[in-house]
């Protein structure tokens, strides 16, 4: 059986286990929402759909383009093939000097805290990440030394995966080995999980090791459209904000999601609300099977310009593309000279 499979195309006697899981995840998703017709649209891979309750709960009845939607739902266009996408979009295997590590910035690292996340999003950069190996014990343990040895190392950053999705004891126990690095003064946490399950980043334990660390910590967390906040989320960040976190967002600038410079204003304006800075406005990594959510270079300035001119400069994200083997994340500007644009 192919391991992406149209699901309307295929017998449900013929899955194999995980693709009968799979059917009946999304089954049971789109009856929720009161669309059972899309089913036909969809397709059944190894980066199968998954979406948690508190997220599932924001998408709007009947709304077969609603913004939430559209991110999670594995359509058949995915299977479309493109020669400019691929499953190293930003070079991250380039610079994996030992499992779990990303040495690609001077200064800082990132790790590979856990290969789950509490959600699939469909233009995720990491989709087909080799996580076999790259997080566990021995690999930490490894990482932990490389730190160690590189004075030049001031921050350290948990990604993955989602480093939320840990278990809290599991987090707390990392988060104090790389406090224990003397010449690391900043831990960065990447994670989506505050704002699709709020319940399930509540770290009691962490926030109280929070509150008495010399670190300086900052939270970034993932918010692409104003829908996906909620009383549960602002609940959260009052938590984390008096855990002394510095709190920022990053968004990616997604086709048919967010491409409208109403929506970026909006969803700015109630991050503000929520305690959140606007950091940055990801032009999309080409990964393999996200092409549907390009937004062309071009439409993506103009777009931002819009934007400069309705927020004040602290609201306005930067506007950013990863190149792979460049030393840091490119303004799209630049990068627009570059290529005549």
């Amino acid at each position: 059986m192919r391991s992406n499979a149209k699901v309307s195309s295929i017998s449900f006697d013929l899955l194999n286990s995980s693709q009968k899981k799979q059917a009946k995840q999304l089954h049971h998703l789109l009856a929720e929402i009161q669309l059972p017709e899309l089913e036909n649209d969809c397709h059944l891979s190894e980066f199968p759909l998954k979406v948690p309750k508190h997220f599932a709960k924001q998408i709007q009845l009947k709304n077969p383009t609603d913004p939430l939607l559209r991110q999670i739902l594995p359509v058949n266009q995915e299977l479309e093939t493109n020669e400019h996408y691929k499953k190293d979009p930003v070079g991250d295997l380039d610079k994996n000097p030992l499992p779990s590590l990303i040495h690609k910035y001077y200064g800082r690292v990132l790790l590979i805290a856990s290969p789950k996340c509490d959600i699939h999003c469909r233009y995720c950069f990491r989709r087909h990440f080799p996580y076999e190996n790259q997080s566990n014990n021995r690999a930490w343990h490894q990482a932990i030394d490389y730190i160690q040895a590189d004075d030049s190392i001031h921050e350290v950053i948990l990604s993955g995966g989602d480093p939320m999705s840990l278990s809290e004891n599991v987090l707390l126990k990392l988060s104090q080995k790389i406090e224990s690095i003397q010449h690391v003064k900043t831990l960065r946490i990447h994670s989506r999980t505050p704002v699709v399950s709020p319940t399930d980043a509540a770290q009691k334990e962490w926030l109280e090791w929070a509150k008495t660390t010399a670190l300086n910590i900052v939270l970034v967390v993932h918010c692409n459209h104003p829908n996906e906040l909620s009383t549960q989320t602002h609940e959260l960040f009052k938590r984390y904000q008096q855990a002394g976190l510095h709190l920022l967002n990053q968004t990616v600038l997604l086709r048919s999601i967010n491409d409208s410079v109403d929506v970026l204003e909006k969803l700015s304006h109630a991050l503000f609300a929520q305690s959140v800075m606007p950091y940055y406005l990801h032009q999309l990594d080409k990964v393999q099977g996200a092409a549907h959510f390009q937004v062309a270079d071009q439409d993506a300035l103009i777009l931002h310009q819009a934007l400069r001119e309705r927020l004040p400069g602290y609201l306005v994200p930067k506007l950013v593309q990863e190149v792979a083997g460049e030393p840091f994340k490119t303004p799209l500007y630049e990068l627009a000279d570059e290529n005549g644009i």
